[in-house]
């Protein structure tokens, strides 16, 4: 499966179920814009590992919202702490889908541990996350995204030729918080 077909099978679960959808940064945020933009997505920019702690604290502070992350597995590895820490906290309307395709695709597709040994099924299991699933079919993926918890699935390596997201920083986030406030809140 491409990455960018698993990208696409995300934001389609998340427009169907009104959910938040974080990205990380790169490749994977182009992708995602290129595919389903809405005022719902929040593209990271320069922040590499944090886009798994960013949805947790938005699914903790908004608990009547479905919030779910893509995130790389370059970025999970930069920040593994946050897999404890959504163990320790585990809202039922968070899901994290680990896009792992081996390498740093943003940055000149360099190898990750997880193309030799890391299992971050396994990792976020150790870390005493309860539901953990793995997939590399887009069936597998279909299911696993209507769940919670942590989802691993494998990805081709290789970024799509999409283009650079042509709104401003300031504007993707102006027009998020705007899709995040509650119902008359300004």
């Amino acid at each position: 499966m491409r990455r960018i077909e698993a990208i696409a099978l995300a934001a389609k679960s998340a427009q169907e179920r009104n959910a938040l959808l974080i990205s990380n940064i790169g490749y994977p945020s182009r992708e995602l814009y290129s595919v389903h933009d809405r005022p719902e997505n929040f593209y990271m920019l320069g922040s590499m590992g944090m886009a798994s702690s960013i949805g947790l604290g938005l699914a903790l502070a908004r608990p009547e919202r479905r919030v779910m992350v893509l995130d790389g597995d370059g970025s999970v590895l930069m920040n593994l702490g946050t897999l404890a820490t959504i163990a320790q906290h585990a809202p039922d309307n968070y899901l994290l889908v680990i896009l792992d395709n081996g390498c740093y695709g943003s940055t000149g597709s360099q190898p990750t541990c997880t193309c030799y040994s890391t299992d971050l099924a396994a990792v976020a299991r150790g870390a005493g996350i309860r539901n953990v699933q793995k997939t590399d079919d887009p069936e597998g993926l279909s299911r696993a995204l209507q769940g919670q918890g942590v989802v691993v699935a494998r990805v081709e390596a290789g970024n799509a030729s999409v283009p650079i997201i042509d709104l401003l920083p300031e504007e993707i986030i102006k027009r998020f918080i705007r899709s995040i406030l509650p119902a008359g809140s300004s």
